[in-house]
């Protein structure tokens, strides 16, 4: 029996999110079909991560145990072969048999593109959030660089949680530009439900002067959801990138 780490990159569009579930199409299923049209068998897989409705990836990590003896060089060109155009296989390796996708994981890094123009664009309305207000850079890493550090970051996860401890590490935080484009950065060892969107969705009250950055502390410690900012639209949340080793500095 042989496990395998398949990565993806997806367009996150037309998929109730990653987990399968009951009330429309998934990421995992689309992939749970093409190993069963690859290799004979259905088999269980394991995601790094469980991606919201609307959420894209440019980069996720899958690990599924299989026996079928197929290079991983030729399996990663069925999986592209078999995928829908909007899921795209980027390399298929052995791993040990312990290798988790999830629990392996040590550290994880999202972004968050944001079309920053007084105008809408037809070309990336799934893709990024529409903000229309100049978005002021500096500003906002000041804000930004006091997310980084271990908190409790309770006040930034939205309800329906069971998660007990709210205790995370953010490694880094910072915003940049590029033209209309300007993109959240943030890692860290872990993130609660909706965290990323509602760091996001603080870091823009603070463009719009509802929030200064220092204050960004105390809304922290304070634990309260109602301090924090409002939920950022998932369209513009993207996977970046899966660690299962710390790098030195990031």
């Amino acid at each position: 029996m042989r496990n395998l780490l398949l990565t993806i990159s997806y367009n996150g569009s037309k998929y109730c999110g990653f987990q399968v579930q009951n009330n429309g199409i998934t990421v995992a299923e689309r992939v749970q079909d093409a190993i069963e049209r690859i290799t004979g068998h259905r088999s269980d897989i394991k995601g790094c991560s469980r991606t919201d409705s609307g959420v894209h990836a440019n980069m996720f990590c899958i690990s599924f145990k299989t026996e079928c003896d197929i290079s991983c060089h030729r399996l990663r060109r069925a999986f592209d072969a078999v995928l829908p155009e909007d899921i795209a296989a980027l390399s298929v390796e052995e791993v040990d048999d312990d290798f988790h996708a999830r629990y392996s994981c040590v550290a994880k890094r999202y972004v968050y593109k944001i079309w920053n123009s007084t105008a809408k664009t037809p070309f990336y309305s799934d893709l990024t959030l529409h903000y229309p207000r100049e978005i002021d850079i500096e500003l906002l890493n000041k804000a930004a660089a006091h997310f980084v550090g271990t908190h409790d970051f309770f006040g930034f996860c939205s309800s329906g949680s069971s998660v007990v401890d709210t205790t995370r590490t953010v490694y880094d935080c910072h915003l940049s530009r590029d033209g209309d484009i300007v993109t959240v950065s943030i890692t860290g060892n872990g993130f609660l439900y909706n965290m990323v969107r509602i760091v996001v969705g603080t870091l823009l009250e603070v463009n719009e002067g509802k929030i200064l950055p220092d204050d960004i502390p105390d809304i922290i410690a304070s634990r309260d959801r109602n301090r924090a900012g409002s939920t950022a639209r998932a369209h513009g949340l993207y996977l970046d990138k899966v660690y299962y080793t710390l790098p030195e500095s990031f």
